[in-house]
């Protein structure tokens, strides 16, 4: 089996948890994760938008979008 190396910010977040012992703080550390995830994006698509990657039309195809695999 192979060793798993981890990285500074991963080792951080370990001794950061470690703390946590009740089923509450780990729900809060799952929402302010979640939060920070979704701040992230919206930042993301607002620069999209602002450099003209993101369009109105370019949304309304998603309208239209099917990817899924194809199953026969």
């Amino acid at each position: 089996m192979a060793a798993t190396v981890l990285n500074e910010a991963q080792l951080e977040l370990l001794r950061m948890v470690s703390v946590f012992n009740t089923p509450e703080a780990v729900t809060d550390l799952k929402q302010a994760i979640s939060n920070y995830f979704a701040q992230k994006t919206e930042e993301e698509i607002d620069r999209l938008w602002e450099d003209g990657t993101l369009t109105e039309a370019k949304v309304e195809s998603f309208r239209s979008l099917h990817e899924r695999t194809a199953y026969k």
